[in-house]
């Protein structure tokens, strides 16, 4: 079912004409008692007859004069009568002027207007739209970490924030497109259907707000309305994902659930969990650390709320002992206010493994990593940062793994739609081994340095790549030609192939021995010179056979047509 906004620009002209209804009838007012004054007044011609002002004159005069023009005495010098009324007139008028100037300034400064023209511009740019886009509802920290992560990529967006400083915020970005950015209640299907929800190219919608009830209502909206589009959703409850899961199938984000998921994988292995960690982060991102992993042991878990329970499961499930502290919770091992020193001394840091500072306050954290450190400095910390402001504080204080609640949204709504590659990937991730892991990460930072170039799809189809068909279809061109320079196939390109698609089988980590087939799909990491000249391999036809032969074989028309075509050979049968 199409969603269609209401007319924008009639709500515009509403508000306009309401606002403005008691001043312009004022002016209107004045005028045409000035116009039909100025004919009634007595006057003379140039023979000093008695004459009167035809209403056509007296209106070209009162114009004239209203806008201060003032061409004189037409058609004939006034009397003093008619000085005096358009003396009166004059003053009538511009106390009229005042009144209405007012009003339009007032008009300028009302909400309702202000919204009624923020309506319609976004309208207008949406409406132009002729291209895929995201629409994400909700910009605060996670939505904007998603957002410059999606410019990066040349991916289009267009947001809906309740608040007017962050869409103000956007209008002041450095994106490299323009991004429609509209103030309302997301809640409000008509809001969303302004920001885009029923238009063509809208692929997807990500309910990213600090609500879990207005993430339900964007949620409830795409799969009514609109329920052929990808909806990604966040929510710290159980409860309320199980009813986000009730309309069609989104993809519902706990991060805390994530972030259990990731310490455990980082436990295991932790080349895979920095693995996993950088590419989720986007174009640009810093090589993170790679943590040790702490010896089997007990863990201590202060802070026992939503957080707390879930990560103290996460940790029993891999069979480790785990303490919990929590000042209003009876379940908890050690029922106590985690500021107090007597309580953490009763929780025997020393004899620990690791740290998880879960509470919902971050001075406490903070001060529960200090402790941490003074009592056993070889302790694994993990710990939860809940206000933007103070990640300065936890980078300095280095934990071994933080939870930032919106990164981890943002880093996982990435994955899953910046390709479906990469989401593929990364679930492959966790069956590899951590030595595996790691040795991808070394060909990552050759290729690409420390910081994180653009991940990219290559699909082996006719369209996208029609000079290699010929050798797909032959089963001759393996993943180490291709990725051979096309100036000099001695050269390696610095390319790392994370992934191959082969119909719902995917190859993970292929090798250089890999024979490609027509319909392959491919995840390349590597800089943008290495992508064009990969993408000038599937494009220019006589690239594939220097890669795979060694012959130099004409590439332009005239000299295909001049030289004698070599035909593809055939695949040797056999013994």
């Amino acid at each position: 079912m199409p969603v269609v906004p209401r007319a924008e620009g009639s709500a515009t002209v509403f508000v306009v004409l309401r606002r403005m209804r008691v001043p312009l009838i004022t002016l209107i007012t004045i005028f045409a008692i000035s116009v039909l004054g100025l004919s009634l007044v007595p006057g003379q011609d140039a023979n000093g007859q008695p004459a009167r002002m035809s209403i056509f004159d007296a209106f070209y005069v009162m114009s004239y004069t209203a806008t201060t023009i003032g061409f004189g005495e037409i058609p004939n010098a006034f009397t003093y009568a008619q000085r005096m009324w358009v003396t009166g007139a004059i003053y009538l008028t511009v106390i009229g002027w005042a009144y209405a100037i007012g009003a339009l300034l007032a008009l300028l400064q009302d909400r309702a207007f202000r919204q009624a023209l923020a309506l319609r511009h976004v309208s207008r740019k949406v409406s132009a739209l002729r291209e895929p886009f995201l629409l994400i509802a909700g910009y605060g920290q996670t939505g904007e970490t998603l957002g410059r992560s999606f410019d990066t990529l040349g991916r289009r967006f267009t947001v809906v924030d309740i608040a007017d400083a962050r869409i103000d915020a956007l209008e002041l970005n450095t994106s490299h497109a323009d991004v429609p950015g509209l103030v309302g209640d997301a809640r409000d299907p008509h809001v969303l259907g302004v920001a885009g929800l029923g238009h063509p190219y809208c692929e997807g919608v990500l309910a990213l707000t600090n609500d879990d009830e207005a993430n339900l209502a964007v949620t409830m909206a795409a799969a009514l309305l609109r329920p052929d589009l990808t909806v990604v959703t966040r929510t710290t409850s159980s409860v309320v994902a199980e009813r986000m899961g009730t309309f069609g199938a989104p993809t519902v984000i706990n991060p805390f659930d994530r972030f259990g998921d990731h310490l455990r994988l980082a436990l295991r292995a932790p080349s895979s969990y920095q693995l996993t960690t950088w590419l989720e982060s986007g174009p640009g991102a810093a090589l993170p650390p790679r943590a040790d992993a702490p010896a089997p042991g007990r863990w201590v878990v202060v802070g026992y709320g939503r957080f707390g329970r879930q990560f103290a499961a996460d940790l029993r499930a891999e069979g480790l002992e785990v303490t919990t502290v929590d000042p209003n919770d009876d379940e908890a091992t050690i029922v106590g206010d985690a500021s107090d020193p007597e309580v953490i001394r009763r929780a025997d840091l020393p004899a620990a493994v690791g740290l998880v500072a879960g509470t919902d306050n971050d001075t406490t954290n903070l001060s529960l990593i200090a402790e941490a450190r003074r009592a056993n400095p070889d302790l694994f910390i993990a710990a939860r940062q809940n206000q933007p402001t103070n990640a300065a504080l936890f980078t300095t204080m280095e934990p071994d793994a933080l939870l930032v609640p919106t990164d981890v949204v943002a880093h996982d709504a990435y994955a899953r739609l910046s390709t479906p590659l990469l989401w593929r990937f990364l679930r492959e991730l966790p069956q590899q081994t951590d030595e595996w892991a790691g040795g991808v990460v070394d060909r990552l930072v050759d290729a690409c340095g420390h910081h994180l170039e653009a991940l990219w799809k290559l699909r082996l189809t006719d369209t996208e790549a029609p000079a290699l068909q010929p050798w797909l279809a032959a089963g001759r061109l393996e993943l180490g030609s291709l990725l051979r320079s096309p100036a000099r196939r001695d050269e390696r390109l610095a390319v790392v192939p994370l992934l191959v698609l082969r119909g719902e089988e995917a190859l993970v980590g292929p090798g250089d021995d890999l024979v490609l087939a027509p319909g392959d799909q491919l995840l390349c990491a590597g800089r943008a010179g290495m992508r064009h000249a990969l993408e000038t391999t599937l494009l220019v036809d006589g690239i594939a056979e220097y890669l795979v032969t060694g012959r130099q074989v004409p590439t332009s028309w005239i000299w295909r047509r001049l030289s004698r075509p070599t035909p593809v050979p055939e695949p040797t049968a056999a013994p």
